[in-house]
C-alpha cells in the first residue's frame, strides 16, 4: 500500500478508514496521494434489492476517494468538502469487489476536481464519476 500515512492519519484518524460510511461499506484504501487515490469495496453488503451493486455505493466510493485526495492536497489547517458529483453507471456487479481509481484533473487553491473510474474484478468499467471538492480553511 502506498499511502502518505502521517497525513492520512491526521485527515481520517486511521489510515484505512474512509469515514464512518466508508467503514460500514468495507472500504479499503490501497493507495493515497494528493493526485491519485485507489480503494475498493466489496459488492456483498452494498447491493440494491435485486442483488446488484447499488449505484449509490459507487458514488460513495467515488466521493470518498476524491475527498481523501483533495484533503491530502489541501494541506494542514484546510479541509475539502464535496460540492458536486456525477456518475454514469455502465454495468452491473454481482460479486467480488469494485475498485475505484481517482485521478486529479485540477488541484487548485479553492477547488479540486477528480475523474474516478470504477472497475470490477475482471477490470470491466462499472462506473465513471467526476467529483469537485471545495477547499477551505478549517474552523
Amino acid at each position: 500500500m502506498t499511502v502518505d500515512s502521517e497525513r492520512l492519519t491526521k485527515l481520517l484518524g486511521d489510515e484505512n478508514a474512509g469515514g464512518h460510511l466508508g467503514e460500514g461499506m468495507g472500504l479499503e484504501l490501497l493507495e493515497a496521494s494528493a493526485d491519485r487515490v485507489v480503494g475498493r469495496i466489496p459488492v456483498a453488503g452494498n447491493t440494491q434489492p435485486f442483488g446488484l451493486l447499488h449505484g449509490g455505493a459507487s458514488c460513495v466510493l467515488a466521493e470518498t476517494l476524491g475527498s481523501v485526495g483533495s484533503g491530502l492536497h489541501a494541506g494542514e489547517g484546510r479541509i475539502a468538502l464535496g460540492i458536486e458529483i456525477s456518475a454514469a453507471h455502465h454495468r452491473a456487479a454481482e460479486k467480488g469487489h469494485i475498485t475505484g481509481e481517482a485521478t486529479a484533473v485540477h488541484l487548485g487553491r479553492s477547488l479540486a476536481t477528480w475523474d474516478i473510474v470504477i472497475t470490477d474484478d475482471e477490470g470491466r468499467r462499472v462506473c465513471t464519476a467526476r467529483l469537485t471538492c471545495m477547499i477551505r480553511d478549517a474552523q
